[in-house]
């Protein structure tokens, strides 16, 4: 039983290994390398993988509170920045404490259309990594600090939903 059993086993663990190398960093997400603790100010890592060319939503922690849909306003604490090198270029974070939630009426148009698809779906007390192309950001217009035709990450906790 044991010559039968044993070459089975070393195929399983040879065949495993094989596919675990064949795995690229390109696998990996954003929201694996963004902390869970939604009491401290999330930090964006730079990305040397290709800016994605439609919106990317990822989950780092999922909440269990109301939900945010179109018509209702979400409450969320974030933080945004630039996909390529991680620099910060916003964040309702100052002072290294939450500073005042930022309410986004969902699905109104008042943010850019990235960040207003971003939250809806959210439930209160989750955390989610929003990745915009520019298209759904500020296009090829220069904004403030932020370059036309830039990619996004926004951090965003949803922290109430009125």
């Amino acid at each position: 039983m044991f010559r039968r059993t044993a070459p089975r086993v070393l195929i399983a663990v040879a065949l495993s290994v094989s596919l675990a190398a064949c795995g690229s960093d390109d696998d990996a997400t954003l929201a694996a390398e963004i902390s869970s603790d939604l009491s401290e100010k999330p930090e964006v890592p730079a990305s040397d993988g290709a800016a994605p060319e439609e919106l990317v939503i990822e989950d780092v922690v999922v909440g269990d509170g109301d939900e945010a849909e179109e018509g209702t306003t979400a409450s969320v604490q974030y933080v945004g920045a630039f996909y390529e090198t991680g620099e910060e270029f916003d964040s309702s974070w100052n002072g290294g404490e939450p500073g005042s939630p930022l309410p986004v009426p969902v699905g109104q148009g008042l943010v850019i259309p990235g960040f207003d698809q971003g939250i809806e779906g959210m439930q209160v007390g989750g955390r989610r990594v929003v990745t915009i192309p520019s298209d759904l950001g500020y296009g090829d217009q220069d904004r403030g600090p932020i370059p036309g035709g830039s990619t996004l990450v926004f951090v965003i906790d949803l922290v109430e939903v009125g």
